[in-house]
């Protein structure tokens, strides 16, 4: 069974005060997941329930070893799923407000992703 590649999907995502590497990436799964409708899979190739799909997410962020893959994957409604976290992103300088995170360190955490869905095909 050959696996084939059916939409790849870009995001963006950001923690603009906690210094959360995580919910950066997680963010900019959901950005790239939000822009992606997969009706093909159902009407064009006739699966059912998304039987044979597959998710690869690679995102970029300022320190990828810090990236909960977990976190990341509940981020993502359907497939097997598969997260790798690489150097990249950006350290943005901001401003710390007490009521949204204590001591921060007036830091913007930005990451990208890629969320590429393959389908296995016959």
């Amino acid at each position: 069974m050959a696996r084939k590649r059916f939409v790849v999907e870009l995001g963006t995502g950001a923690d603009l005060h906690g210094n959360d590497v995580t919910k950066a990436a997680c963010r900019a799964v959901k950005d790239a997941v939000s822009r992606s409708c997969l009706c093909g899979i159902l009407e064009v190739l006739n699966l059912q329930q998304f039987q044979g799909v597959h998710v690869d997410v690679l995102v970029a962020c300022p320190e990828p070893d810090l990236v909960d893959e977990k976190a990341v994957k509940a981020q993502l409604p359907v497939g097997t799923k598969s997260v790798t976290a690489i150097l990249g992103g950006m350290c943005a300088k901001g401003i710390c407000v007490d009521t949204f995170a204590k001591g921060c360190d007036n830091t913007i955490i930005v990451a990208n992703a890629a969320v590429t869905v393959w389908v296995d095909i016959n």
